[in-house]
């Protein structure tokens, strides 16, 4: 595949892009001008839009996706209900109607521009089900998308009778990454001791680790200061990441100051999940009302790798959603006041490569040897794209088109005026 003329996220203008045997072999201004593709290749004029790695959800729950309304509607909009709600939910699943609504989701998150997500998945079900319907979805998916999954136990891995042996269990079926919920424990000291646990697993099993760590409004939640050491103690830096971390919002600000140096030093991803946090936190107070969203910008100027996650689409927590990250990345820009043109592009980066970083995935670009993975959006820019949600024209994996959008127009019929609106101008 030859894409010609396009715009890069750091500037560059004019660029081609050359993909051989599925990985880009060629990256330059003008560097094909004048020459045709090899004979059965695809050879596309990319008119100056915006080429952009693919997008990449660093958190997402995909064993509840579609399931809205399913057995009944989360009524309050809270956190504990939609806990609660799966708890009803879960004796009702079928292995096939889990698979059917996570390929369907699939589908959507190719057309959107995404290229591989990280799914936390419940392993507090005995039988498994869900476990066994994503690994299933896995195995569907992986020529055209990575799935990474997560044992996830939903109810507290020390909480729930037997959470230690499903969790372990699914480990053994080929679950990715171990995951945790330590503020869902029945004490802090039990949320501690869940922590280092399954950091130990981890380690031993040379796992990666992904908790959901402190989404909660008490700036006492502190389970990331014990996941951060654990990961120094068993020297899984870089590949351990606290989700949410969203009772550091409301946190004390000299204890901030202290925290966040020690997720640099151990190496701890960070992802914030900006549609949820900012509906599920601050249910609790009237006004003035926290927006609940970690400390994006501070964990970024602290050498922290930052990415956001969807988490949740049309599921017991959230009725919205589509699987665009620039919607996540937008939400992200402005709960976190971060409309500088450097943050606004960090904002972007949230949601390609400090995402693909998180799940270990390569992270440099589009550079020569990186895969052939990478969208073509309806932007000159990646703060355009982001004001815009850009369409995404070409979706493309090793080189291959995996999903095409017509370009975004209007047609006006106004006296005096031009036919058509050009989006990426002030109008």
């Amino acid at each position: 595949m030859l894409i010609r003329n396009a715009t890069l996220t750091d500037g560059r203008t004019g660029i081609d892009l050359l993909v051989q045997q599925g990985r880009i072999a060629a990256v330059g201004p003008g560097l094909f001008h004048g020459q045709a593709a090899s004979a059965g290749s695809d050879d596309i004029d990319a008119a100056g839009w915006l080429l952009s790695p693919p997008f990449v959800d660093p958190h997402f729950h995909m064993d509840s996706t579609l399931s809205y309304g399913q057995p009944r509607v989360n009524a309050s909009g809270t956190l504990l209900e939609g806990i609660a709600l799966w708890g009803e939910l879960k004796p009702l699943l079928t292995e096939e109607a889990l698979i059917g609504r996570a390929l369907q989701y699939c589908d959507w998150a190719v057309a959107r521009g995404i290229g591989a997500i990280r799914s936390h998945v419940d392993v507090c079900d005995p039988r498994l089900l869900a476990v066994r319907a994503l690994l299933e979805v896995k195995r569907r998916v992986a020529p055209y998308l990575d799935l990474q999954l997560v044992a996830f136990p939903q109810d507290g891995v020390l909480r729930a009778p037997g959470a230690l042996d499903n969790l372990t269990r699914a480990l053994d079926l080929g679950v990715d990454v171990v995951g945790g919920i330590p503020h869902f424990e029945r004490t802090m000291a039990d949320g501690a001791e869940s922590v280092r646990v399954l950091c130990e697993l981890a380690a031993s099993r040379g796992l990666r680790v992904d908790m959901h760590c402190d989404e909660s409004d008490d700036p006492l939640s502190r389970h990331i200061e014990t996941l951060a050491f654990h990961t120094r103690r068993l020297g899984l830096q870089g590949r351990v990441t606290g989700s949410h971390l969203t009772s550091m919002h409301s946190m004390d600000n000299y204890y901030v100051s202290k925290l966040l140096p020690l997720i640099a030093e151990a190496g701890v991803h960070a992802v914030a999940n900006p549609l949820i946090n900012i509906t599920l936190q601050g249910r609790h107070d009237t006004y003035p009302k926290r927006r609940g969203m970690t400390r994006v910008p501070e964990l970024m100027d602290a050498g922290v790798n930052v990415a956001f996650g969807q988490d949740c689409v049309m599921d017991p927590w959230y009725a919205l959603g589509s699987g665009c990250m620039l919607e996540v990345a937008a939400m992200g820009l402005h709960v976190g006041q971060m409309t500088s043109q450097a943050r606004m592009r960090d904002c972007f980066n949230a949601v390609t490569v400090n995402a693909a970083r998180v799940l270990g995935l390569p992270a440099d670009g589009l550079v020569v040897g990186a895969p052939g993975d990478f969208v073509l959006l309806q932007a000159r820019s990646p703060v355009e794209a982001l004001r815009l949600r850009a369409t995404r024209l070409l979706v493309v994996r090793r080189g291959q088109v995996l999903a095409r959008t017509p370009p975004a127009t209007a047609t006006l019929a106004l006296p005096g005026r031009p036919p058509q609106i050009d989006w990426t101008l002030p109008q």
